[in-house]
């Protein structure tokens, strides 16, 4: 199996690396969110854990590429990049919102060729069989901000700054659109346990919704609830962090490792 690289790539920034961590932790932004919104994370769990931030085309220092509006499509490519020399050790998968389903939709290939995922956080998102029609992507930019300013995940900086907002607003859209045109491909549920951490008060997600998950996966299911909305990640920090350390604390070297098929 290929070692892992030294430092980040394009798709997988790797803050603060940690190259005696038992245990890999992939991070998934939120639509229209990068990489650096996970390396407090990084900070945190480091050196225990080797985390790794997942970078979208279309924004920061890939602003000139192409935003990519599938979530399969995106699955596709963050999986070969994972085999590609990230899964010399367990893989445990962390997502927000969009990235919980780019997460989940990693997570079913990775099953597929080999190397399954030693365990999978969804945040703030439905179960990926529950269905919602939404357009907010067809809205025009005057509405996507509306959007962006009623999920609270976006610094007032960014709103006040109009060339920075218009500089990343084609993100933002290619990111609702890969969401809201998202189907769910049935197939085999999950072979590693998955953790659904929702806000109490987050209007994307109601209780039966985050239930739903369970029916993802045949290991263990958990369902914890925070106070606050669809950003609750960013107050509750403290107690996400613990909850993940909790977990990948007793992930072991065979937790989801295996040759993967290429």
């Amino acid at each position: 199996m290929t070692a892992a690289p030294a430092q980040s790539t394009v798709w997988a920034r790797r803050y603060h690396p940690a190259p005696d961590a038992a245990v890999r932790l992939v991070c998934f932004p939120h639509a229209g969110g990068s990489a650096t919104f996970y390396l407090p994370v990084a900070r945190a769990l480091s050196p225990a854990v080797d985390v790794l931030a997942v970078q979208y085309p279309g924004r920061q220092d890939r602003y000139t590429e192409p935003p990519v509006d599938s979530i399969h499509a995106l699955a596709d490519v963050v999986t070969d990049e994972l085999l590609g020399g990230w899964a010399d050790r367990p893989l445990v998968l962390f997502g927000h919102s969009m990235g919980a389903m780019v997460a989940y939709e990693v997570a079913t290939r990775l099953q597929e060729r080999g190397a399954p995922a030693a365990g999978l956080f969804a945040s703030g998102r439905r179960a990926p069989s529950t269905y919602r029609d939404e357009n907010v992507h067809a809205a025009d930019d005057e509405g996507i901000v509306a959007e962006m300013k009623r999920m609270q995940g976006t610094d007032e900086q960014v709103f006040a700054d109009e060339e920075v907002l218009r500089m990343i607003l084609p993100a933002v859209r290619s990111d609702y659109r890969a969401v809201e045109t998202y189907q769910h491909r049935p197939g085999p549920p999950l072979e590693c346990p998955v953790t659904v951490l929702v806000g109490g008060d987050d209007p994307q997600v109601t209780p039966e919704e985050a239930q739903a998950w369970e029916r993802h996966t045949d290991a263990s299911f958990r369902l914890r609830t925070y106070p606050g909305g669809h950003f609750y990640i960013v107050a509750q920090a403290p107690e996400v962090l613990r909850e993940i350390g909790g977990f990948t604390d007793n992930v072991k070297p065979s937790d989801g490792a295996a040759t993967p098929l290429r």
